[in-house]
């Protein structure tokens, strides 16, 4: 059986027969034959357009530099107009200039190339300037000469010599007389910035094309307006410019030159057509077996992008705007338990869906597919087909096809139930860490607080023993002793609850806190156990606002600063153990300062004050301060500390007046 070449369109079969030969002959000798003929035909071509661009890019410039040249002498020729006029109407010493001075002001503000005018009178003296100038002020050169050169006699302005000014702009000084009574009764001067004129004359496209330049006699460039470095063998047109501006010539450069474009544009031209016709020739030489190829890769790359998609760890999913699933990979079907061709086709609402948030999701869903197509990221809850919930990250991206049409959405789903286990691990253990750190300080208190409840309960004790001697001697009992028994008793009750909320596990809880109380008890309560160690003073600002605060930890926060300052002046004589706790309102916000006179923290020690388990005392178990920080950042506030002032340190908390309850 003869075999046989499919063709692309259909599923013909062409005999293997002479026409092959013959029609591979005819395709092998066509490359050739069209790339000869291109050659000659370009060939041709290039001459002609060659010169004829070169024609019409002369014409083109020669147009182009009258059209500047005009544009500028008519501008010029404007401002001339403009001072004749005013030197017309030019009022004399001592008349009302003050509408003169207006319309000065206007032509300014209407032609920015003046840079000012000033009226002299037959002397030389200024007496009207704006902008305003010296009446003694010394006058350029030019404009001395000018004040000779102008005279009643002469009907247009007359101009000086080309200058610099201060700015390096290049300047010229033009004068016209005021004429009155038959003779001259001074000049009117306009200083132009012919640099200014240039930029704002010559128009974008004009500046797009060309570099336009004033030179002068010798060539050199006074001024220039140009985009880049012209070409140095580029054609220039030179007008001169002379008048008004002596010695000055007008030369319009073009930036490239165009007959090098155009062969830059012909020899790719050539080269894109004959690498055209040989991957002509080659495609037809090969077409079965570059289409049997194609097919293989094809095939190949199916492949592989199913074994990359059943790789991934990551979930992928693909809906339309109804919601309606298009595509999911293996690895979600795993998540969710259900196989992809269960999935693949479903309708909101999904199986996967925590039955506990189907209005939620389906609410977020509505919302997803109405709003606009922009990328968002959302936290959920799903439900595996076992009834298991896990937490996933969803990340939806608008699903654009070929057309850029909006189709739908494309989602990344992220299991992050391991991760908010994790991160609720460390919020246990963080709480965990503050409670031990607060047993950790009774426990080193013990001895002070037994000896603080030993006096409320010695109190008690003595003055019933004294009532019941009373009462069984008959004699009447005064309400004064059982009112003493119940102050003793309140009073070791409130020991007692202090040292229970410092040491019960329990949720930070956000409410409004009197700072100044939550101060002065911690102070009391510290003192018990510094009262051989430390004089502790507390100095709170009157009208003191209310924050919202936990006030348990704020004691602990407090309670460690104060201990820290106790034992860092341990070295000292017990007259200048002396440690301040300071508390006032700075800035919109609260200041709580703990100043100690210790020896300091030394550089070293400061980077990592703050870090759990680092401490500077041989004992320390390194949690306090950590701790503090914790606090501290729960109350979205912040900790520091510096060198006070004849020595020791000075911690500092920042707590913000007005903030939201935050969750713990």
């Amino acid at each position: 059986m003869k075999r046989g070449v499919e063709t692309g369109i259909g599923r013909g079969v062409i005999p293997a027969a002479g026409g092959r030969r013959l029609s591979a002959s005819v395709l092998a000798a066509t490359p050739a034959l069209a790339l000869g003929t291109l050659v000659v035909l370009l060939g041709v071509l290039f001459y002609y357009v060659e010169r004829d661009e070169e024609s019409a890019l002369r014409v083109s410039l020669i147009n182009d530099a009258l059209w500047v040249e005009q544009t500028l002498r008519f501008q010029l020729s404007t401002d001339e107009d403009h001072l004749a006029r005013l030197a017309l109407d030019a009022p004399a010493p001592g008349d009302d200039a003050a509408d003169w001075l207006g319309r000065v002001r206007l032509i300014l503000g209407n032609n920015p190339e003046i840079e000012s005018v000033m009226r002299l009178d037959e002397t030389g003296r200024p007496i009207l300037a704006v902008p305003p100038v010296a009446a003694d002020a010394p006058l350029p050169e030019a404009v001395q000469r000018l004040r000779g050169y102008a005279s009643a006699s002469l009907m247009r302005p007359v101009y000086g010599d080309l200058r610099r000014g201060p700015a390096g702009g290049l300047l010229v000084d033009v004068a016209a007389p005021v004429a009155g009574a038959g003779e001259a009764r001074g000049v009117v001067v306009a200083t132009v910035s012919l640099s200014v004129l240039l930029a704002r004359h010559v128009p974008w496209w004009i500046a797009e094309k060309y570099a336009v330049r004033l030179t002068d006699a010798n060539g050199a460039v006074l001024i220039e307006k140009t985009r880049t470095v012209p070409d140095g063998d580029a054609p220039s047109h030179g007008i001169a410019f002379d008048p008004p501006l002596r010695g000055t010539y007008l030369t319009v450069t073009p930036y490239r030159i165009g007959t090098e474009r155009l062969n830059n544009v012909l020899i790719g031209s050539i080269l894109g057509l004959a690498a055209l016709a040989v991957v002509s020739l080659v495609v037809l030489q090969r077409h079965v077996r570059h289409r049997l190829s194609t097919e293989q890769r094809l095939a190949t790359e199916i492949t592989f992008r199913r074994a990359m998609e059943d790789s991934l760890t990551v979930g992928m999913r693909a809906r339309d705007l109804d919601g309606r699933m298009l595509y999911v990979n293996s690895a979600f079907a795993r998540m969710v338990g259900w196989s992809v061709e269960e999935l693949v086709g479903l309708a909101p609402p999904m199986p996967y869906w925590d039955p506990d948030l189907v209005e939620d999701t389906m609410a977020r869903h509505r919302a997803l597919m109405e709003g606009k197509p922009a990328p968002q990221s959302f936290e959920t809850r799903f439900r595996r087909r076992d009834g298991t919930p896990f937490y996933v990250q969803v990340y939806e991206a608008p699903l654009i096809d070929a057309a850029g049409r909006h189709q739908g959405w494309m989602g990344s789903i992220i299991d992050i139930t391991e991760a908010k286990a994790v991160a609720e691990m460390k919020r246990n253990q963080a709480e965990s860490l503050q409670r031990t750190g607060r047993l950790v300080t009774l426990g080193e208190m013990a001895s002070s607080l037994a000896h603080e409840l030993n006096q409320p309960l010695a109190a008690i004790a003595s003055y019933a023993a004294g009532t019941l001697n009373l009462l069984r001697a008959g004699e009447a009992v005064e309400p004064g002793a059982l009112e003493k028994i119940a102050q003793q008793a309140s009073r070791a009750g409130e020991i007692i609850r202090r040292i229970q909320d410092l040491v019960r596990k329990r949720q930070p809880r956000f409410e409004p806190v009197d700072l100044a109380r939550v101060v002065e008890e911690t102070v009391a309560f510290a003192a018990v156990d510094a009262r051989n160690a430390a004089r502790i003073e507390a100095l709170v600002a009157p009208d003191l606002p209310v924050v919202v605060a936990d006030g348990i930890l704020l004691e602990q926060l407090l309670l460690n600063l104060i201990r820290n300052g106790i034992e860092a002046m341990a070295h000292l004589p017990p007259e200048e153990r002396r440690l301040v706790v300071e508390a006032g309102e700075r800035g919109g916000a609260i200041e709580l300062k703990v100043m100690d006179r210790g020896a300091g923290i030394d550089a070293e020690e400061a980077e990592h004050l703050f870090e759990l388990f680092v401490s500077t005392k041989p004992e320390g178990m390194g949690m306090g301060l950590g701790i503090c920080r914790s606090i501290v950042e729960l109350h979205k506030g912040r900790i520091e500390h510096a060198a006070r002032p004849g020595g020791g340190t000075v911690f500092t908390i920042t707590l913000p007046l007005v903030r939201e309850t935050v969750a713990a």
